[in-house]
């Protein structure tokens, strides 16, 4: 009895977590070669479209668990556009990401080489953001 109460009350004092829409990513892959000998030369290419918009939401699962991740744009407190590029070399791998907040102002954009680290960087942003808007909240509500 104790113990439901004691969790009742942690349930209702929980702070609700920003809900964060994550686009569709826009990766592109490409690899080709070629070769020869004195008889002949050949050689191929072949890319396209390789959407990670799967593994951004994962990653952001694990590394931002404060946030929660949502499919549906108009009830999302942030928009976060993260190109993770795959496929290229550890070197020239880039991950770009802008987040925006519910008003449609961007409030952090960057670029790292790895995906983890961009989420990182997006998740520390929307904490600052959301916490703000908290605090202004309370100072609103204790002015009425």
């Amino acid at each position: 009895m104790i113990v439901c109460l004691i969790a009742g009350s942690l349930m209702a004092q929980e702070k609700p977590r920003p809900r964060v829409f994550v686009t569709d990513s826009k990766s592109w892959e490409t690899s080709g070669g070629f070769g020869g000998s004195r008889d002949a030369i050949g050689g191929g290419s072949r890319g396209g479209a390789r959407p990670q918009t799967a593994e951004i939401v994962k990653t952001f699962n694990e590394r931002c668990p404060a946030c929660v991740i949502t499919l549906n744009k108009e009830k999302a407190d942030y928009i976060i556009i993260l190109e993770h590029e795959g496929g290229k070399s550890i070197i020239r791998k880039d991950n770009k990401f802008a987040l925006f907040n519910k008003d449609g102002e961007a409030i952090k954009s960057g670029s790292t080489r790895s995906l983890g680290n961009s989420v990182k960087d997006a998740c520390e942003a929307i904490r600052m953001d959301w916490n703000s808007r908290d605090s202004e909240q309370k100072s609103e509500s204790a002015k009425n």
